[in-house]
């Protein structure tokens, strides 16, 4: 029960996070939603050999926690939780691209390595960024932003109300689990005999919750739009954000900034 609730906490502690008041979080949600998708893009465009191009877009995720005044190690803590999975996608580059990338006298290092580094450090980046946009921004505002783009209502909806209501989903499962706990002679775990039983009763009670908060949505006035807010007015500082992260992310995507600052080096020393 107790991870349960250390769940609920980690979820509601973005939306905590995003009622800060900071040079990032007073940026206009439009203008950081767009330097995100820009982020991402540059990210993804890079070629999967190319590891040194991709550090310098490190700069972003530092420069963002630290004017918003973001906490590092639960942020880093939620990338841990979908890290296997990044380490799952590239497993297996070293076994099957053996060709050698670089040759030092003592080592070769192959391009499935390479390659491996580089998903990871992809998968760095774009989590990082789409946790840093939320915990500064927020769901709802995010929401407000894609309506403004003209993004299908039923997606937006669809997204508040998954986003809003896992908690729900997390409190029947703890309490499902709490009352097996107390009525089960094992100590810890399920008996696999009982899984099947245990998933069917934690869908009825799902379903019966579900209900249940859709009439409480209908007595509040819900008629199948969520009302996500009206959007604030847009100022030269927010543009300002958006063009100067927008033109270093073209420069780092199409200039090798730490190898043309190694090569520098290795000419003034020569």
């Amino acid at each position: 029960m107790s991870n349960m609730m250390a769940s609920i906490y980690n979820i509601r502690m973005l939306d905590e996070l995003a009622e800060k008041s900071t040079v990032i979080h007073n940026i206009h949600p439009l203008m950081k939603v767009l330097t995100t998708c820009l982020y991402l893009v540059a990210i993804v465009s890079f070629n999967k050999y190319e590891l040194s191009g991709l550090l310098p877009l490190l700069f972003y995720p530092i420069i963002v926690i630290t004017l918003a005044d973001l906490p590092l190690v639960p942020l880093l803590k939620r990338m841990l939780i979908v890290f296997p999975f990044i380490i799952g996608i590239g497993l297996f580059n070293p076994l099957f691209d053996r060709i050698p990338m670089v040759v030092l006298p003592w080592i070769q290092i192959s391009g499935g390595w390479i390659s491996f580094l580089s998903i990871l450090l992809k998968g760095v980046l774009t989590i990082s960024a789409a946790l840093l946009l939320i915990a500064t921004t927020g769901m709802t505002r995010i929401a407000a932003v894609l309506d403004m783009l003209k993004i299908p209502k039923i997606f937006i909806l669809q997204l508040l109300l998954t986003y809003r209501y896992i908690t729900v989903l997390i409190e029947e499962v703890g309490h499902t689990l709490r009352a097996y706990s107390l009525r089960s002679r094992r100590e810890r775990g399920i008996s696999f005999s009982d899984w099947g039983s245990l998933t069917g009763h934690l869908l009825v009670r799902t379903l019966d919750r579900a209900q249940r908060v859709y009439h409480s949505m209908c007595c509040r006035g819900f008629t199948g739009e969520y009302n996500a807010g009206s959007g604030t007015r847009i100022r030269t500082v927010d543009i300002l954000y958006f063009i100067g992260w927008g033109l270093y992310f073209i420069l780092v995507r199409y200039f090798n900034i730490p190898a043309t600052i190694g090569s520098l080096i290795t000419g003034v020393v020569r």
